[in-house]
């Protein structure tokens, strides 16, 4: 039973030309950048921030923003490398096959699943908690609690959330280059709003509010419930609520404000010169926001004490407590706006995920067929957005926030890994980008990332692991019989 089996780096490129299977070259460096950008300014910036900084770092949230950056970089740096060697849909997934064997490919293809499927949910959460903002600040009309809830449950769902995961699903079916252009547009209004804070912000920041930088552990907190415990309490690493363990605690929360940069290399395929374009588009994108970042949350726990910030809405809630209405309403705009599109560019890198799985047949090669008009995997957009609609209208945002953590480091961890054993066993390939210091670096960026692993809630371990479980079932029974692989063999 050979589950190590591996898809050669020929093979996959030679699939991308199949007849009703074939994604279309529209993107450029540009539009990658652009998607970098779209999808990793977001959430992180706009809702995770209140409760990093108010439960676990203080003001130290900007550490754990560079920290956070930095494991980022690591792992940009193997996807840049495979990305310009494996320039096929589906990112970490197609790395992995071609590295690690189709069993490791099919368990970061699920664990990748869940990421982006969670990670858009998350975000349809944390946008109709801005959207309920504005509406009750600008207009004076407050949403039903039968369409809106902060906490979403299957007693009370977040039927916002769900309807505008369902509005983004229908723009992804219409095509990538469309989907481009409205990601470019809504990107724009994004960056201004996040100037905009920087900007004004800076008038209102008082040195005092920064003090301690790092909080001591037991400081006050604006949340009474403490953090879960996590993996490396029970080794004595220091975690949870301020200090050296708060920070890092918070890196590992706002590494999903980074999530974005592997959704750039989701669409090699679709890239016309991906060897050099998808390395440009994921660089980027890290670095850009990477600054805005640290300067956002300095720029936040500068105006208002860190255990005074708003969990849900820390931005606009911090122009209000200065008097800054007006720019506190054009950061709910913004936001509103700007979410839209992390949520859009999510979810088109879950499709492209599965549609490299349905291609391969180790789910139903019927998700795997391409709209002849739209070049779209229309069947796979439209069924996986109504499974985010149904997860975004029933989960609380922390639980989801800490599962798309977990499986994303997890993700980098396999990546990681793969470029060493690539650069072993396919030396002769043709690397438009090659990582410096292999395997020094590669190693770090594994370690660095499952470090950061320890720092979620043990009960983040617990899911992951009855998810994986659950895959390895899936494959065992459908999967490893039915992949193109496996047919060659028999």
């Amino acid at each position: 039973m050979d589950i190590f089996r591996t898809k050669s780096v020929e093979d996959a490129i030679a699939t991308t030309d199949e007849p009703g299977h074939r994604l279309r070259k529209t993107l450029g460096a540009w539009d990658l950048t652009v998607f970098g950008v779209g999808v990793i300014i977001g959430t992180g910036i706009f809702v995770l921030t209140g409760e990093a900084a108010g439960t676990r770092a203080g003001p130290g949230v900007a550490i754990s923003f560079v920290v956070s950056g930095v494991v980022c970089a690591l792992a940009a740096l193997c996807y840049a490398e495979f990305a310009s060697t494996v320039p096929v849909a589906g990112s970490a997934y197609t790395f992995s096959y071609a590295s690690l064997g189709e069993v490791v490919a099919w368990i970061i293809g699920w664990d990748l699943i869940l990421e982006l499927a969670l990670g858009a949910s998350t975000v349809a959460v944390g946008w109709s908690s801005y959207a309920a903002d504005l509406l009750g600040s600008t207009l004076g009309l407050e949403v039903p609690a039968w369409l809106y809830s902060a906490s979403p449950s299957p007693t009370q769902p977040n039927l916002i959330a769900a309807a505008v995961i369902l509005v983004l699903t229908a723009v992804l079916c219409v095509g990538t280059k469309t989907s481009a252009r409205f990601n470019t547009v809504v990107v724009a209004v994004k960056l201004l709003v996040v100037g905009i804070v920087i900007v004004a912000g800076l008038f209102f920041v008082k040195a005092a509010n920064w003090s301690p930088f790092v909080p001591p552990t037991g400081s006050p907190s604006a949340s009474s419930t403490p953090a879960d415990p996590a993996l490396w309490q029970d080794l004595g690493v220091p975690f949870g609520t301020f200090g050296v363990g708060g920070v890092l605690t918070a890196a590992a929360l706002v590494f999903f404000a980074f999530i974005g940069f592997d959704i750039v290399a989701t669409a090699a395929e679709e890239t016309k010169n991906p060897q050099r374009d998808v390395p440009r588009g994921i660089f980027g994108s890290l670095a850009i926001c990477t600054l805005l970042y640290v300067a956002v949350s300095l720029v936040v726990t500068g105006m208002v004490r860190y255990d005074e910030i708003s969990v849900e809405a820390p931005l606009a809630n911090a122009f209000r407590s200065v008097g800054a209405d007006l720019v506190a309403t054009l950061i709910s705009v913004g936001t509103v706006a700007g979410l839209l599109t992390v949520m859009m560019i999510l979810m088109l890198g879950q499709n492209r995920v599965l549609f490299a799985m349905a291609r391969d047949r180790l789910v139903p090669a019927w998700f795997s067929k391409v709209d002849d008009r739209t070049g779209v995997p229309v069947r796979i957009t439209a069924v996986t957005g109504v499974v985010v609609a149904v997860v975004a209208a029933v989960t609380p945002i922390s639980d989801l926030a800490e599962m798309v953590n977990i499986g994303t480091l997890f993700a980098f961890v396999l990546v990681s890994v793969g470029v060493v054993v690539l650069r072993r066993t396919r030396p002769d390939l043709p690397r438009a980008f090659r990582m410096p210091w292999v395997p020094v670096l590669p190693v770090v960026s594994a370690v660095a990332s499952f470090v950061l692993m320890g720092f979620l809630p043990a009960q983040s371990w617990v899911r992951l692991g009855i998810w994986m479980a659950l895959g390895l079932l899936v494959y065992l029974a459908y999967g490893y019989r039915h992949s193109r692989l496996a047919r060659r063999a028999g």
